[in-house]
């Protein structure tokens, strides 16, 4: 599984990559993290709010700081 978090590592940016790593930690998933900063590299996601969470390419959220809870969602439904 490749996560990634878009965006400029502001603190919401940092949040978001934090609350990914303990979903994937406590659902035992082996997720790679990336953090893409290069603007036009998150322009290509078509997205206009950041942070942006992108899961094995798919645009989960944009705009959010997600909670660890949601976060767990979002992979358990991908990964059926």
């Amino acid at each position: 599984m490749q996560i990634k978090v878009l965006g400029p590592m502001t603190k919401p940016c940092e949040m978001l990559l934090q609350n990914a790593a303990i979903a994937a930690k406590k659902l035992k998933c082996n997720a790679k993290f990336e953090k893409v900063t290069d603007f036009s590299k998150v322009v290509a996601y078509g997205v206009m709010a950041l942070p942006v969470l992108v899961i094995d390419e798919k645009v989960v959220s944009y705009g959010a700081v997600l909670p660890v809870e949601e976060i767990m969602q979002i992979i358990e439904q991908l990964n059926k």
